[in-house]
């Protein structure tokens, strides 16, 4: 009799423990959309310095038909281009508050171990997010322009009209998936911690991983060989790297 009395007290004190972990998570969902709304809006009232900063790779063209670097091409296009460069210019200075969200949810369950673990995951992360911020946009966005746009593939006699809102979108939109792509080191190195993938596994996997970061590098830059291995070369290293880490600090064995 007792253990039939008991059993619907534990059954709603688990159900009332999962509710309580949605009601978590659906409030850092709304915490994590009022931040990119937030970020939008500062990317909004600053756009005119955001669109400079977007606009400095296209300066170094030599062979344009005018003194202007970019055109648009239709009466909304400069208003549609604002919004959606704000609107991904706020997930990107709103990227800090996704990872406190994700942070804080995930840590109430987590062992102190587990919890070092996830502040020098966080620390590593923020590296690499300085790393591929700085990486693609000094690096390897000059280099695919200045390629793309030399004499090579352009005679010196023909001139370019470059449209504003593809061209400006593009390399906001690559500083983003640079930053979202450099995270997954990070990810690998938890997953291991975690115990969810093996090392040897990895090891025996690289080659198809390898082939896999030639083949998103190639879907991710232009059609040129220099920005995907550009991408990809750091990639590697990272992917080796996080093994590297992982045999030393015997994480993922078995």
């Amino acid at each position: 009799m007792t253990d039939r009395k008991s059993s619907p007290i534990v059954s709603d004190s688990i159900h009332m423990t999962f509710i309580d972990h949605l009601r978590e998570l659906r409030r850092r969902i709304f915490v994590s959309a009022l931040g990119m709304l937030a970020g939008s809006i500062i990317a909004f009232l600053f756009f005119n310095y955001i669109i400079e900063f977007l606009f400095t790779p296209f300066t170094m063209i030599e062979n344009l038909a005018t003194d202007d670097q970019l055109f648009v091409n239709t009466l909304f296009e400069g208003f549609l281009t604002k919004l959606k460069i704000s609107l991904l210019a706020g997930i990107i200075i709103s990227f800090p508050v996704h990872l406190y969200n994700a942070v804080r949810f995930i840590f109430p369950g987590l062992r102190i171990k587990e919890k070092r673990v996830i502040v020098i995951g966080l620390f590593m992360s923020f590296t690499l997010i300085v790393f591929s911020f700085y990486y693609s946009y000094f690096n390897i966005i000059p280099l695919s322009v200045k390629f793309l746009t030399s004499s090579h593939f352009i005679p010196f006699k023909v001139g370019m009209l470059l449209n504003y809102n593809k061209n400006i979108f593009y390399i906001l939109q690559f500083i983003f998936i640079s930053l979202v792509i450099f995270q997954t080191p990070i990810v690998l190195e938890l997953l291991l911690v975690a115990n969810v993938l093996k090392r040897k596994t990895l090891l025996r996997f690289s080659r198809y991983i390898i082939v896999g970061i030639f083949a998103l590098s190639a879907l991710l830059t232009p059609p040129d060989f220099i920005s995907q291995v550009s991408l990809a070369a750091p990639l590697i290293v990272l992917y080796f790297l996080t093994i590297l880490i992982a045999k030393i600090f015997k994480f993922g064995e078995g």
